[in-house]
Formats: structure tokens, C-alpha cells, sequence
């Protein structure tokens, strides 16, 4: 999975320039977030803008993301949308994560 990555103080920004998170995708965004997470970065927002399409195993993916962080950080969403955002909605996975509209939002919200 191409993603692109960057960071702005304490916050690293991981963007996906794929458009489809499904079962194949999802192996190799796991192994990538879980080398960015072992690298320190707790404090995450996970920008899904690109993406028109996420399964059951692209989501399981980031919760898996989230579980390796434990209590030592924070993964956030940004600029789900509507397709992604009822996903999450569907799953209640809106009420793990904290969604924003703006990879901007996000940022800010981590800076405080």
C-alpha cells in the first residue's frame, strides 16, 4: 500500500494514495503503521481523504494500529467521507476514534 508521510511538530500524518483499503491492502498498511508506531509516533493522524472504499479488513487494520499504540497515543481520522465515515458509523467505530472533517482539524486537535 503507497502511503505518504509527514510530520508537523509532535503529530505524524500518514495519507493513503490508494483509493480501495480491502484484505489485500490491509496486511501491508498494518505492517507500515506498525514500523511508523515502533518508531515512537504517538500522536497520528491516519488522513483516509483518498480512499472511496474500506472493508472489514481495512478497519480491522487501523483498530489493530490503535491496539499496538495502547494508552501511550492517539489515532485519529481525517477527511472521511461519506462512504468511509458510514462505515465507521456502522461498525460504532465512530465512537472508538475521534473523526474530523480537515487533515488541518485533526492537527490542531493533537497540538493541544
Amino acid at each position: 500500500m503507497r502511503l505518504e508521510t509527514r510530520k508537523e511538530g509532535a503529530v505524524f500524518i500518514v495519507r493513503s494514495l490508494e483509493t480501495r483499503m480491502d484484505a489485500k491492502m490491509a496486511v501491508d498498511f498494518r505492517t507500515h503503521m506498525a514500523r511508523y508506531i515502533d518508531d515512537g509516533n504517538t500522536r497520528i493522524v491516519l488522513n483516509v481523504g483518498g480512499l472511496n472504499f474500506i472493508d472489514s479488513s481495512g478497519l480491522g487494520a487501523i483498530v489493530s494500529c490503535l491496539k499496538r499504540m495502547g494508552h501511550e497515543g492517539e489515532l485519529v481520522i481525517a477527511e472521511a467521507d461519506e462512504t468511509i465515515l458510514s462505515m465507521f458509523k456502522l461498525t460504532r467505530m465512530d465512537r472508538v476514534f475521534r473523526i474530523y472533517d480537515s487533515e488541518h482539524e485533526a492537527i490542531q486537535a493533537m497540538s493541544l
